[in-house]
């Protein structure tokens, strides 16, 4: 398995207060059925880690946690085969980027709308960075 397509513990978002400057600071963009949250800094030297990311689904549209599960499941699984691009490209500015994606579908998706959507919104992300 090629290193490149992993999705490692320093990679995800889990910091509550890294996530609410995310939501205050940060930026949106919509690409349906995704709300995109994003905030690009720039590092002084190399940054050890160029993109962070983290996933969310509302309880009140699933109200089984299996559902919510499974969403963020293929989200996250279209992100880790989807980055490489984005990450490259910020290792070369060196900027970091966190980013936070918002499910808002009313319905549950198959792998391959969501990979589609994933792949549109990173190639948005990209535009934004310049």
């Amino acid at each position: 398995m090629a290193r490149q397509f992993t999705l490692g513990k320093h990679e995800r978002l889990k910091s509550r207060k890294q996530i609410e400057q995310l939501f205050r600071e940060g930026k949106k963009i919509a690409v349906s059925p995704f709300y995109i949250y994003y905030i690009v800094q720039s590092i002084p030297g190399e940054a050890p880690y160029p993109l962070q990311f983290g996933v969310g689904v509302s309880a009140k549209n699933f109200k089984r946690a299996v559902d919510r599960n499974r969403i963020k499941r293929l989200t996250k699984e279209a992100y880790r085969l989807e980055k490489i691009s984005l990450q490259q490209k910020l290792k070369d500015k060196n900027k970091q980027l966190r980013i936070f994606f918002i499910y808002s579908g009313k319905e549950l998706p198959d792998f391959n709308m969501v990979k589609e959507k994933m792949t549109t919104a990173l190639k948005k992300l990209e535009k934004n960075i310049d």
